[in-house]
C-alpha cells in the first residue's frame, strides 16, 4: 500500500518535472532565438551600409562619366544629350535583385525607345563580367563598369558588404539637357521600371521634351 502510493506520488513528481522541463525549454528556445536575431542586427550594420549623404538630387546637373561598356567601349553620359536617361546603379551582375531588375529593363526597353529614352547600367564589376551577364539574360542594352567605383561614389551610390565596395541600388533619371530630374534611393528591383516608366510619361507631359 506504501509502495504503491509512493509510486503514484513519484509520478505525479515526474510529470510536474517534465511540465516544468518542457517549459523550461520553450523559454530558452525564445530567448536564443531572440539573441540570434538581435547579433544578426548588430552585425548586418556594418557589414552591409550606404550613404544617401553626397547623392545628387533633383535639379542638379548630372555628373558627366567616361566608363567602358560590355564591349570594352568608353560611352559618356554626353553622348546621350538629347535622350532622357535612365541611369541605374546595381550592386553584382548574376545576383537575384540584380537579375530581376535587368530583366524588367530589357522587357520594357521598347517603351522606353518610344519615350527617347535610353537604359544605362553601371556596377563596379567587370567588362568579362558585364559581357557575360548580358549574353546569359539577354540583355541588349548598355552596362558600364566602375571597377574603381569613382563614378558610383560621384554620385553617392557606394555601399559596403562584408568589406566589399559596391554600387548602391540607386537610379537618377536624366532629362535630354543632363539635368536630374527624379532620384531613386534603394529601389525595389521588381517594381522599379515600371514606375521609372510612369515618372518618365509624366516628366515629359510636364516638360514637352
Amino acid at each position: 500500500m506504501l509502495y504503491a502510493r509512493a509510486f503514484r506520488n513519484d509520478s505525479l513528481f515526474n510529470k510536474c518535472y517534465d511540465g516544468i522541463y518542457i517549459k523550461l525549454n520553450g523559454v530558452l528556445y525564445m530567448l536564443k532565438t531572440l539573441y540570434i536575431v538581435l547579433l544578426i542586427l548588430l552585425i548586418a550594420t556594418p557589414l552591409f551600409s550606404a550613404s544617401a549623404a553626397d547623392v545628387p538630387q533633383s535639379g542638379a546637373s548630372a555628373p558627366d562619366f567616361s566608363l567602358p561598356n560590355q564591349e570594352g567601349k568608353n560611352v559618356s553620359l554626353k553622348q546621350y544629350r538629347g535622350k532622357w536617361v535612365v541611369l541605374y546603379f546595381y550592386p553584382k551582375d548574376f545576383t537575384t535583385g540584380c537579375s530581376i531588375e535587368a530583366h524588367n529593363f530589357q522587357g520594357d526597353i521598347k517603351k522606353y525607345i518610344e519615350k527617347n529614352a535610353v537604359v544605362v547600367g553601371i556596377s563596379v564589376d567587370t567588362v568579362d563580367s558585364h559581357k557575360s551577364f548580358c549574353t546569359k539574360d539577354g540583355l541588349d542594352f548598355t552596362l558600364l563598369s566602375d571597377a574603381q567605383h569613382t563614378i558610383s561614389d560621384t554620385y553617392g551610390s557606394v555601399m559596403t558588404f562584408m568589406g566589399y565596395t559596391l554600387a548602391a541600388r540607386n537610379t537618377f533619371l536624366i532629362d535630354p539637357k543632363g539635368i536630374i530630374r527624379k532620384v531613386y534611393i534603394k529601389v525595389n528591383p521588381s517594381s522599379h521600371s515600371s514606375d521609372v516608366l510612369a515618372d518618365l510619361d509624366h516628366l515629359r507631359k510636364n516638360t514637352g521634351k
